[in-house]
């Protein structure tokens, strides 16, 4: 990927991130199954389950709209109808794709917050295109205990930006993702960041902390007409701290919501009020 390389060494070195460690976390994983555990004192990782009819009432030999009319009726089980979307999502693969590409290309050329950063990671000696801006199909996790895990996009350093195609309501969603993911790159472009150190997720929760912030996912009225959180106080701060302990959560050396909670903390004072490339956030 382009925005992986870091600046030549004809620029001049960039400072430290504000208040962390330097051995970062890994980043977020753009494939569908999770990274091993990093070391043995890691807790095994949760099975994926698989469809059975009996068990969901979901059974895909039938028509969608046999299992539809299923669903609404309360014949299918709540693990069911995730399985009943996935296979949707699976139909739909080629026109989501399709959409998100047109939205891509049309942010790349008009939006500002997306044209800014690409300008800003450019500016790096980092490239982001549609070569390695890429619009996938992005499987969800249902694991034994019930819970369900999506992801709307991904950085990766070695490969670029995944945006979740099945997962994008409209272009606005689209242009969040979009813009929280080129924080990332242009955070790894910056202080040239080991995604791959070990064990410390102080790098990742610093990152997650300044992507949910500048990205624009946390405005008032992303939270309040789409998520339905109508809290007059703290509602900013109190998004992108959720959001950020969500992210730490899910890498592989993190132990518990306890331990995410613990690491953006202890990063919080010096990351959230970094709001480098920009000079204010206005999203």
């Amino acid at each position: 990927m382009g925005a992986s390389q870091p600046p030549s060494s004809s620029s001049s070195p960039p400072s430290s991130p504000p208040d962390v460690s330097s051995s970062p976390s890994q980043p977020p994983q753009p494939s569908s199954s999770p990274s091993p555990p990093s070391s043995d004192s890691q807790p095994p990782l949760p099975r994926f389950l698989k469809n059975d009819p009996a068990r969901t009432g979901y059974d895909p030999s039938l028509t969608w709209w046999m299992n539809y009319f299923k669903i609404i009726t309360g014949q299918v089980t709540r693990e069911g109808v995730e399985h009943y979307r996935e296979d949707r999502y699976r139909a739909n693969e080629e026109r989501d794709c399709a959409r998100c590409e047109a939205d891509r290309a049309y942010l790349f050329q008009y939006s500002p917050v997306i044209r800014f950063l690409r300008e800003k990671v450019t500016a790096l000696n980092g490239t982001l295109d549609e070569e390695n801006v890429v619009c996938r199909r992005c499987p969800a996790r249902i694991f034994e205990d019930g819970r369900v895990v999506r992801q709307g996009g991904g950085f990766s350093p070695d490969h670029g930006i995944l945006i979740c195609a099945n997962e994008m309501r409209d272009r606005s969603h689209l242009e969040d993702t979009l813009a929280h993911e080129m924080v990332h790159a242009w955070d790894h472009l910056r202080w040239k960041v080991d995604w791959h150190g070990g064990g410390n997720l102080k790098h990742a929760a610093c990152t997650e902390i300044r992507a949910s912030m500048l990205s624009g996912e946390c405005r008032w009225t992303r939270e309040t007409m789409t998520r339905g959180n109508w809290t007059l106080t703290q509602q900013f701060q109190n998004c992108v701290r959720m959001r950020a302990i969500q992210s730490v959560m899910a890498r592989p050396a993190c132990r518990d919501d306890v331990h995410a909670t613990k690491v953006v903390n202890e990063v919080w004072d010096s990351c959230f009020t970094d709001k480098r490339p920009f000079e204010e956030i206005y999203r």
